[in-house]
């Protein structure tokens, strides 16, 4: 069970909590209706048929609504196909529900001081309302509801039932709308914005994974851009050269090779550290990326830390990589980076509270390993793994005395 829930994001846990909320609703609303028919139920058999009949026919429009209830989730948030025959038959079994009330009330089945009408009828009607309330426009929601109020009034007035009874009635019924209304359709709704706002995290996530390789490939066209162009050209001159018999080709040749080698030193300095990353940069750089996939990021750093150059490159491709996983992992809410420096050793600490067990099966990734790698290089150590409070948490020790002494 822990599984099944801690494995779920943030929208994931309040999409199940909505939809078991509506599944169970009309269930208690079936339940509600008990009390009163229990209590107002006549003692002859007619009257005992009628009432056993209206409880098989509300476990049945339960059952059924259940099943309208998640096909109307999935036609409104998810634009499936309109479930027609299951709304069909939760308006054909809440009508004969209905008509059982009603001729409760027309044998004095109850008893004649409107508990069938205020204890009994609104559950039949507001479960039906509930399963099918998601299925149409507001504007024909207000005609169908007006149209049922109408109705109900008439039956009771048929059925004997005062005016004041047959008013109620149909109050009852607008009331019924407004709650099924609330309930049902702002639900839906709700559950609606909510995967549109989770949809949207994904993208700036997936947006920042794109920016940081599109910074990878402007950076590895600055490099190799200028130097293929001057290899080009000095290639085509020594091949003229070499055909007038000229020394200079040589010369020229060397001159290839030398770029060719000092490329080779450019490209192996970029894909170790996009150019030497830049601590302070990448620290903004993270709060900006973060506070825009909707993450509140904290930033503690001690004030008058001075960490050398290559401390600082190491520690900010930590942060880089860091934040990567942030987004592309779990679901987190908070996000805070505690920077510290003692005099023999800097400290990063990366910790968030929404990569849970997901960010812990992710640890073993060629992300993770390529910094461990760079960490090594300076001396320095990574762990990475779950904390307390279901949170994960990542922390960089690289000692600084082994840096001074280089």
């Amino acid at each position: 069970m822990k599984g099944f829930w801690g494995k779920r994001t943030q929208a994931g846990k309040l999409d199940l909590y909505m939809r078991v909320l509506l599944y169970v609703l009309p269930w208690l609303m079936s339940l509600g209706m008990l009390t009163p028919l229990t209590q107002e139920l006549g003692h002859d058999s007619d009257s005992v048929a009628l009432a056993r009949g209206l409880i098989a026919l509300t476990v049945a429009q339960c059952a059924v609504a259940m099943h309208t209830i998640h096909h109307g989730l999935a036609h409104y948030i998810e634009g499936a196909p309109t479930p027609w025959r299951s709304a069909l038959a939760s308006l054909a079994l809440g009508g004969a529900s209905a008509g059982f009330v009603l001729a409760l009330r027309a044998t004095d089945g109850v008893r004649d001081d409107g508990s069938a009408l205020v204890g009994i009828l609104p559950y039949t009607l507001l479960t039906t309302a509930m399963s099918t309330y998601m299925l149409s426009t507001l504007r024909r929601l207000v005609l169908g509801t007006s149209v049922v109020a109408v109705l109900i009034a008439g039956a009771l007035a048929a059925t004997g039932a005062p005016a004041s009874a047959a008013v109620a009635g149909a109050v009852v019924v607008v009331v019924i709308g407004l709650i099924a209304l609330i309930t049902t359709r702002s639900s839906a709704w709700f559950m609606a914005v909510i995967r549109e706002l989770d949809k949207a995290r994904d993208v700036s996530a997936r947006l920042a994974v794109a920016e940081e390789r599109l910074r990878f490939g402007r950076d590895m066209h600055d490099v190799m851009g200028r130097n293929l162009a001057v290899i080009a050209l000095k290639s085509e001159l020594a091949v003229q050269l070499a055909r007038r018999g000229r020394p200079e080709a040589a010369d020229q040749m060397a001159e290839v090779q030398r770029i060719a080698q000092e490329s080779q030193r450019e490209v192996r300095e970029l894909v170790r550290g996009y150019r030497a990353a830049d601590l302070p940069a990448e620290l903004e750089g993270a709060r900006g990326v973060l506070s825009a996939a909707g993450i509140a990021c904290r930033m503690e750093r001690e004030a008058g830390v001075q960490l050398p150059a290559g401390v600082q490159s190491a520690l900010g491709w930590v942060v880089r990589e860091a934040t990567t996983n942030v987004l592309r992992h779990g679901d987190a809410r908070n996000c805070t980076v505690r920077l510290t420096a003692d005099g023999e050793r800097a400290v990063l600490v990366v910790e968030n509270d929404g990569a849970g067990e997901v960010s812990a099966s992710a640890t073993p990734g060629s992300g993770i390993a390529g910094l461990r790698e760079r960490l090594s290089a300076v001396g320095g150590t990574l762990r990475a793994g779950p904390a307390a409070g279901g949170r994960f948490r990542l922390t960089a020790e690289v000692p600084l005395v082994r840096e001074v002494l280089r």
